[in-house]
């Protein structure tokens, strides 16, 4: 389509998010013991979900909904009665930490991205999720010199699908939708979202199983990362 834009989700699109995921659970657990706590794996589980519970429940469709640090303030507020604002810091902490450091792109991104920038196209992030972790992810991934913009839902007060996740991206780019396309794993956040603003989409690393009948197919399917450059020259 000769794309002058191209729009990346973060995570699951450019690194796998579930051994990240492990690796800041099983961190956060070994903290909690370390602090006191008498956590085996199912009942860490149980008290981390519980706090997930609360701010999703509270907090949907903001930044604030992804945030650890609030599952773990909640979780322990929950689980003590009483604030426990170190334990939360620790845990949250110990979380990102081990989160971050598992990281590693997902193979042929960093091939594409040159090759993106050396077709003089201009390459973003448009991520759900709060500012510091996620530039902190783009540090460990060193994506810093392959991109031109890092947008986050704290930015922009509103969550992917919104709108204005994808037009104020495009508008600091002074891209237009139509020369742009949006790549991601989520069919809601990514396809549906970047579609109903005249973007073209294409979603990698989907859920294999899950079914697209009944709602917004996007405008390409691929199964490795090398393939997008076929779509977007």
């Amino acid at each position: 389509m000769s794309a002058t834009t191209v729009l990346f989700d973060l995570d699951d699109t450019l690194y796998p998010y579930p051994p990240c995921k492990r690796a800041g659970i099983d961190e956060a657990r070994a903290t909690a013991r370390e602090l006191g706590y008498d956590f085996d794996r199912a009942a860490f589980e149980a008290f981390y979900q519980s706090g997930r519970r609360e701010v999703k429940r509270e907090l949907s469709g903001t930044a604030a909904t992804h945030e650890r640090f609030l599952y773990f303030k909640r979780a322990l507020e929950e689980h003590t009665g009483e604030p426990r604002a170190g334990d939360a810091l620790a845990l949250g902490e110990a979380f990102w930490s081990a989160y971050v450091a598992e990281m590693e792109l997902f193979p042929g991104v960093e091939e594409t991205l040159t090759r993106l920038k050396a077709e003089g196209i201009d390459v973003a992030i448009v991520t759900n999720l709060t500012t510091r972790i996620q530039l902190a992810k783009v540090d460990r991934l060193g994506l810093e010199g392959h991109i031109d913009l890092l947008l986050t839902s704290e930015e922009t007060g509103r969550e992917k699908p919104g709108s204005v996740m994808f037009t104020l991206a495009l508008s600091r780019l002074e891209s237009r939708p139509s020369e742009a396309v949006m790549v991601g794993d989520d069919v809601e956040a990514d396809v549906v979202g970047a579609n109903a603003v005249g973007l073209e989409t294409v979603l990698f690393n989907a859920d294999p199983d899950e079914p697209l009948e009944g709602r917004r197919e996007p405008d390409h399917r691929i199964d490795a990362f090398e393939e997008l450059m076929e779509v977007v020259l």
